[in-house]
């Protein structure tokens, strides 16, 4: 398994806390896959999944002692996101700060580059 430099997505504590809680509540996984998917009204969304394995094709990135697996295809979408978890009220998400984002829909569930 070969590591990205921080030319990816970067985690907060935070989110690599969440995905390591997750993990363990799981009793197996790797880390966190995420992608894009074209979807919703602007175009793209993320989409999250475990990572069991990492396939060719993968590019991976360890921060905070948790894994973010990403296939290399969407790497120029993914460039320079932060990826970090939220807690507001009762609610509690994933959150991507991505700079390649140039609009995001309403609803927030998709995104434009």
């Amino acid at each position: 398994m070969s590591t990205e430099s921080n030319q990816g997505i970067h985690l907060t504590e935070r989110a690599a806390q969440r995905i390591q809680l997750q993990l363990q509540q799981r009793g197996h996984g790797l880390g966190l896959r995420v992608g894009i998917k074209k979807s919703g009204c602007s175009g793209h969304a993320y989409t999250m999944d475990y990572a069991d394995a990492v396939e060719a094709g993968d590019a991976v990135f360890e921060q905070h002692g948790a894994t973010v697996v990403v296939r290399r295809e969407y790497l120029p979408l993914l460039v320079g996101t932060t990826l970090d978890f939220q807690k507001q009220g009762l609610n509690q998400a994933f959150k991507f700060v991505n700079p390649n984002a140039r609009a995001h829909c309403g609803c927030g569930e998709s995104f434009t580059t």
